[in-house]
């Protein structure tokens, strides 16, 4: 197996994308995602039976298609990476199965990988360090179901908690705000595109757990110093909507969807830099899903510029679920000296974030 320069093929089937990527140590040669999204938007939400069928039937075809796009057999593969945490039970099955049987047929070295630390690794991709990942890492991790702020010792095998929510993830809150304000599924997207025509300070919702008692000081920190928490969040838009119904009055979604954003990008963006300056952070790496959004992108540049933290932000289309992502995590496992997961492993679907291959 090459470990200076190796190429790694990852799957990425925790949710309801089907992603299959090619990546030579960190050159992304191709990244083919498969998105059941369009048959779940009539539910509101994922429905895991049918993301799993999905999987079953759009795994062979994309990995034909990324194959054929890199222009690579899978006789020249070094290694194969696959999620195999944390996730839907049923869909991760699926992922892992098929990474298993391609190991079994081609011989080659399976590594069983976390997809929240796959949504880092993909900031390593492309020469975004050419020298190396750089001392005093840090990530901020927003998607559909998590929100952590985490310490990068080294990426392929230790990575500590700083912070994480309490109850609902801040892809989570948009998701259920933009049901309540009758703006579909999925909600992050919906919510940022009518944001850009809504006033952020219209409304003052709530900031969770930046209360004091909370965070306590530097010297004495609070228990949630660096947590988060958005259900609150979440019923005072409700409570806010509610009251415009009952008192008649035309509903401002605009602005109710832009002081929504603001209250979730401030909280996030000010107890992320607040984590990296208390913990010698001077780089941070942004990923998941919600890091898509225009706003958390903005308002974290501009927060790190200030503090002389130096940001690096995936490619829009890396901030989704993808199989570059867990490819660029497999290759630096490999290049770390990482061993073989082997074939004797399960699906994790509450893999823990500090766990980074099985």
């Amino acid at each position: 197996m090459n470990r200076d320069n190796p190429l790694v093929l990852g799957i990425e089937s925790s949710c309801d994308e089907t992603g299959v990527g090619l990546v030579r140590g960190t050159q992304l040669l191709t990244n083919t995602v498969s998105s059941s999204m369009d048959e779940h938007v009539r539910f509101g939400g994922v429905i895991p039976e049918i993301a799993s069928r999905a999987h079953l039937d759009a795994f062979v075809p994309t990995l034909r298609q990324a194959l054929a796009e890199a222009d690579v057999s899978l006789a020249e593969i070094d290694a194969i990476a696959v999620t195999s945490g944390p996730g839907l039970s049923g869909a991760l099955m699926v992922g892992v199965s098929a990474a298993k049987a391609l190991a079994l047929a081609t011989g080659k070295p399976l590594f069983a990988v976390n997809h929240l630390v796959a949504h880092v690794g993909v900031g390593v991709l492309d020469s975004a360090f050419p020298d190396g990942l750089p001392p005093n890492l840090g990530a901020l991790l927003v998607s559909g179901g998590h929100t952590e702020i985490l310490r990068v010792n080294n990426l392929a095998f230790d990575v500590e908690l700083l912070g994480s929510t309490i109850d609902d993830a801040a892809g989570e809150a948009y998701d259920k705000v933009a049901r309540i304000l009758g703006l579909g599924y999925p909600g992050g997207p919906a919510i940022d595109r009518i944001a850009a025509d809504g006033n952020p300070k219209a409304i003052r919702f709530p900031r969770g757990l930046t209360q004091p008692k909370y965070l306590g000081t530097a010297e004495q920190p609070g228990e949630h110093r660096y947590d988060f928490s958005f259900s609150g969040l979440k019923t005072a838009v409700a409570r806010c909507v509610e009251q415009y119904e009952a008192d008649g009055v035309d509903l401002p979604v605009a602005d109710i969807a832009a002081s929504f954003q603001e209250a979730v990008v401030d909280v996030i963006t000010s107890k992320a830099v607040l984590a990296c300056r208390e913990h010698g952070i001077t780089s941070l790496l942004l990923g998941g899903g919600v890091a898509a959004n225009s706003r958390l992108r903005t308002l974290t540049a501009q927060r790190c510029a200030a503090a002389g933290i130096t940001l690096t932000v995936p490619p829009l289309s890396l901030c989704t679920d993808n199989g570059a992502m867990v490819a660029a995590l497999g290759a630096q496992i490999v290049m770390n000296g990482g061993e073989p997961t082997g074939l004797r492993f399960a699906t994790d679907s509450s893999l823990p974030v500090t766990s980074v291959f099985a």
